[in-house]
């Protein structure tokens, strides 16, 4: 590697806005770019024309430009973006008449004046259009009543379950397998609130409140329901079996992560640790989670076969009993097939939020 500095090929174009220069070095590391006194100073080690070396330049612009500029660094190039202080047509780059041997034109971002004017044009009869479109589109006069309502939705939703899941936890930590059994007596009042209100989730979907899709919507928010209120709620013999304990705990982690997600979203607020769990963490805790509620299910029918609890007994001449526990059986089917359809959708959502993106100008 030698030690005295080089300067590489650097091709440049412009726009009425922008500068464009493309540095020729591949596997540059540690640039060094900064713009003082309008002049640009770029130094870093990278394979250029003379190999593996220190290449360095310097610019003075021909007029003012803003002191930041932006960079890209690719395998095989660098590209540097400077912002003009004032748009308009530069005749040349430099204020030096005689253009640098180092410096060429990048012809394939090269436009002449007339075609940037024309480009120019486009891009403003763009944004005019756009403003026409949205000054179309009728404001809502209930936005920030909508958006309030949710806000204050998704957090009473959020502090009830935390109280469940923080109750839950001490308890286990206290008691240990002990608090399994009576954890329907000590949570389900509060359990009974926060699904009760979430039936208002499928209202916020079925006017348009909320993009949520209805389907999947209609799925948990009844799924947990029939659980709470019917299996669980309505057979005293199943609220001391182990079984509500998980089913309330896999329930309660993940509106932890859900709810604050929703609630910052109200108010365009993106935290990306908080999105990551929130399309992460239901991978493992919705199959345990439906799990917990088709052992519950089983473990319920039984007792229904027993009571006849819920039965329909058809009138004579038919004489015909519909037995609810047969109806628990089919749930049991349906209980997987909506728990297919919420992964699909949540799977879409998870790419959607989670999946690559192109990469931006540092």
């Amino acid at each position: 590697m030698a030690g005295r500095s080089l300067r590489p090929h650097v091709h440049w174009a412009q726009r009425h806005g922008e500068l464009y220069l493309r540095v020729e070095l591949s596997d540059v590391q540690n640039p060094d770019i900064t713009i003082t006194d309008n002049v640009l100073y770029f130094k870093a080690q990278g394979h250029g024309a003379k190999g593996d070396n220190i290449y360095e330049f310097q610019i003075d612009f021909l007029e003012p430009v803003e002191p930041k500029p932006l960079y890209k660094v690719t395998q095989r190039q660098l590209n540097i973006t400077v912002q003009k202080k004032e748009s308009g047509w530069w005749e040349r780059l430099t204020k030096q008449e005689k253009r640098p041997l180092f410096l060429a034109p990048d012809f394939d971002r090269w436009l002449d004046e007339s075609d940037a004017e024309l480009e120019l044009r486009e891009k403003e009869e763009e944004k005019i259009n756009k403003m026409k479109i949205e000054s179309r589109v009728p404001k809502d006069p209930f936005k920030h009543l909508k958006k309030g309502y949710l806000v204050v939705y998704n957090l009473v939703q959020f502090l009830g379950f935390s109280w469940i899941f923080v109750n839950m936890t001490v308890r286990l930590f206290i008691l240990g397998k002990d608090s399994f059994y009576d954890t329907f007596h000590t949570i389900a009042d509060m359990m009974y609130f926060c699904q009760t209100l979430a039936l208002m989730e499928i209202m916020n979907s079925l006017i348009g409140l909320v993009r949520s899709p209805l389907l999947p919507t209609v799925i948990q928010v009844f799924g947990r329901n029939f659980i709470l209120f019917v299996v669980l709620g309505s057979l005293e013999e199943m609220q001391s079996k182990a079984v509500v304990f998980f089913v309330f705990y896999f329930w309660s982690i993940i509106e932890l992560f859900r709810y604050p997600f929703y609630m910052l979203s109200c108010i365009g607020i993106e935290w990306k640790p908080l999105t990551w769990l929130r399309y992460t963490t239901w991978i493992p805790l919705y199959p345990l989670g439906s799990l917990a509620e088709a052992v519950s299910i089983v473990q319920s029918i039984p007792i229904f076969s027993e009571t006849g609890k819920f039965s329909l007994a058809m009138p004579n001449p038919l004489n015909v009993t519909i037995q609810f526990s047969f109806l628990l059986q089919v749930y049991l089917i349906a209980l997987f097939l909506g728990l297919f359809i919420n992964f699909r959708h949540l799977y879409k959502q998870r790419r959607k939020h989670l999946g690559p993106k192109k990469r931006k100008m540092k």
